[in-house]
């Protein structure tokens, strides 16, 4: 793997942050699209989560929901590859914005436990132009970017999501309160549609699709295409390994459904006029702000040190992977919810670095013409693994298991992650030695 961020080593500051999006055009209108569209999203979330639980009285359905989250991930991801190899990128994250926000606005139909059932197809359907939307997104960086920003780039990303989940899970929770659930689609919605027009608006070239002839129906079945993707991960084991990193987050499916659940039966908030209804909205909203602090600070404070040096890169991976499993066993002894949320912050500070720190290290390695498939199957891996955990701690929860002891669970599972991470950094240290016995003959 090339390590053109090694040599262009500089250290990362505030003012890195400001002069990306003062003078970088289009990094600015797509970094203000997903300011737009992810506070949609977190209010959105809240609200569908809030509904499932409300309407069916089962862990088991948020668990369902989040399930189809995520999960088509997994199934599209061939597909996904091929399309944003050989179509324009741009074109591909603006389609998806305007289908999204005529799936959201759909969900104004639910209206009581017949109609519940609606959520689970729309869910699906949103979930899929998801899927085409962030493998472009992370696609494109590296070709509006110099290469001494992408780290820039990713980390601000990383930093914006977490802001956004803390405004959209504290205000999101109050919004639904005070507004309804309708209006909280319907300003998800508009966010798709604003973020669409950004993204119209940014030029800039995509030589991947420079020369591809034009896309064809039949060619989303030719998976000759995707097998050239895979045979590129292969060999090189390096990037292999990265690759697979995300796909180590194994609490984040059980995450979104603990949290669900303890904001209701752990830690629901006791406001004079909040009822038991609202009041465990709050929880849930606190729970899930104080994830969005954790990422918010995790790659924020790492990339000072870090910069765009691989090796550090690297190494923070194994540090944040070990910061999650402390952080979830900790929150399994959680005694109130300021404590429970210091555990959180702590927990997703190591987890946001994995995913920004592996993120960057496949942006600095992959050639372009290859970047859409190498990201669908990035996305499609974590996707399987947040998925499998949701899943089972929703039947785990529904079997009668307390919350807070399947939290300990959670943490003790990323043991395997952190093993595995440290053995996969053999690979490198490996070919740099052989390297530097290369330059020493």
């Amino acid at each position: 793997m090339a390590s053109a961020a090694e040599s262009a080593f500089t250290r990362v500051s505030l003012s890195s942050y400001l002069r990306l999006v003062r003078d970088n055009r289009n990094f600015r209108r797509l970094w203000l699209a997903q300011i737009v569209s992810e506070i949609g999203d977190w209010f959105y979330t809240l609200a569908i989560y809030s509904l499932l639980l409300q309407l069916t009285g089962r862990a088991s359905s948020v668990a369902l929901a989040l399930v189809l989250q995520v999960l088509p991930w997994t199934f599209v991801g061939p597909t996904v590859g091929i399309v944003n190899d050989r179509v324009s990128r741009r074109r591909v994250m603006i389609i998806a914005d305007i289908v999204r926000a005529l799936i959201v606005c759909t969900m104004v139909l639910v209206r009581s436990a017949s109609t519940v059932w609606l959520v689970y197809p729309l869910l699906l359907c949103e979930t899929i132009m998801a899927a085409f939307f962030e493998p472009a997104r992370n696609a494109v960086i590296p070709n509006i970017t110099a290469p001494e920003d992408v780290i820039v780039a990713n980390t601000l990303g990383s930093t914006t999501w977490s802001m956004n989940l803390v405004m959209g899970a504290a205000v999101g929770g109050v919004v639904a309160a005070l507004l309804g659930r309708d209006a909280v689609f319907v300003l998800n919605a508009l966010s798709f549609v604003v973020s669409a027009l950004l993204i119209t608006r940014m030029r800039f070239d995509e030589p991947h699709a420079a020369n591809m002839a034009k896309l064809r129906v039949r060619d989303l079945l030719d998976f000759s295409f995707v097998r050239e993707g895979f045979r590129y991960v292969r060999r090189d084991p390096r990037l292999t390994a990265t690759v697979l990193v995300k796909a180590g987050l194994l609490v984040i499916g059980p995450s979104w459904v603990l949290f669900t659940v303890m904001g209701r039966s752990n830690f629901p908030v006791h406001w004079r006029g909040v009822d038991q209804e609202r009041g465990a909205m709050l929880g849930m909203s606190m729970l899930m702000a104080a994830r969005g602090v954790g990422a918010m600070l995790g790659p924020l404070v790492a990339t000072r040190w870090t910069a765009q040096r691989q090796n550090r890169l690297r190494l923070a991976i194994l540090f944040g992977f070990a910061a999650e499993a402390i952080g979830y066993i900790g929150l399994g002894f959680a005694s109130n919810v300021w404590i429970a949320c210091a555990w959180i912050v702590l927990a997703h500070c190591g987890g946001s670095i994995v995913w920004v720190f592996s993120t960057t290290l496949l942006q600095l390695n992959t050639d372009d013409r290859f970047r859409g498939r190498v990201f669908s199957a990035d996305h499609a891996l974590a996707m399987f693994t947040i998925a499998v955990g949701a899943f089972v701690v929703g039947r785990l929860l529904d079997a009668g298991f307390p919350p807070l002891r399947l939290c300990i669970g959670a943490g003790a599972s990323m043991l395997v992650p952190v093993l595995l991470w440290a053995s996969a950094m053999r690979i490198w240290r490996e070919r740099e030695d052989a390297l530097s016995l290369e330059s020493a003959d």
